[in-house]
């Protein structure tokens, strides 16, 4: 009996530390949320400066997004190790060090970590965005038309479709996504695929991660990267109407 009444204990503190540490990832999904916008808020100054010729304003507001985007690093990072202590814990006779285990898992992250903030596509798009005002066409120093193209349409998410639904994720209207491999899906059809299996495998092709219904989520973060992902197609289709405009007329005149 004493048995029994210690392993409900036991699984009612691993079930509060779990919902504690999503309620903080959660929390903290938020706040780069509000860094993105803030990022994107900066390119936009950065375009007008630029149109104005504040060239020496430009690049400090360029250095200020650099800054800015790493932290941004920091909060993803931060969200990722407390999800992963969260998932690890393990009540023992000892108290557990929660401090010790997050920088373990922190300086996990940093170490696969090989992004660099100036070359991140945030900064890439800022400086994309700068430098069209006055070279509109024109490939940036040290850049082939191709690599502005992949630079314009480089966005963060995995999926741009849902596996499920076959939906565009940019015309879905509750998206989620799962907090193992980042894949995103229509809600109400990743509950009806999780019903018949409680633990099942990505329904996106080759992913190898489980999912549960507890991990995949109403991620706040997510929906700004989707309508960042719709601004880009937008300017995508305007740029390829453009073109297209300027080829025919050149077909006309000869």
């Amino acid at each position: 009996m004493a048995s029994t009444s210690a392993s409900r204990s036991t699984g009612g503190v691993t079930s509060r530390i779990r919902t504690a540490a999503s309620t903080l990832y959660s929390d903290n999904q938020s706040l780069i949320g509000e860094i993105r916008k803030a990022l994107n808020m900066m390119k936009d100054v950065g375009v007008d400066l630029e149109r104005d010729n504040q060239f020496q304003k430009v690049k400090e507001l360029e250095n200020a997004a650099v800054e800015l985007l790493a932290t941004h690093e920091q909060c993803t990072h931060f969200s990722s190790a407390v999800l992963s202590v969260g998932d690890r814990y393990q009540p023992g006779e000892e108290s557990t060090n929660f401090k010790k285990l997050f920088d373990e898992e922190t300086a996990k992250l940093k170490a696969n970590s090989s992004s660099v903030p100036e070359n991140n596509p945030m900064i890439r798009q800022f400086r994309e965005a700068v430098w069209k005002v006055h070279h509109a066409g024109q490939p940036m120093p040290g850049e082939e038309q191709d690599d502005i193209v992949m630079t314009s349409t480089q966005c963060n998410l995995l999926n741009v479709t849902c596996p499920l639904s076959g939906k565009p994720v940019t015309e879905l209207a509750e998206p989620v996504r799962s907090v193992e491999c980042k894949h995103i899906y229509d809600e109400k059809a990743i509950t009806i695929f999780l019903r018949s299996n409680a633990r099942a495998r990505c329904p996106v092709a080759g992913c190898p991660k489980m999912l549960q219904a507890g991990k995949v989520v109403r991620d706040p973060l997510l929906l700004i990267e989707i309508d960042e992902l719709r601004t880009m197609s937008k300017q995508s289709a305007t740029t390829s109407v453009i073109e297209d405009c300027t080829e025919f007329d050149e077909d006309e005149l000869d």
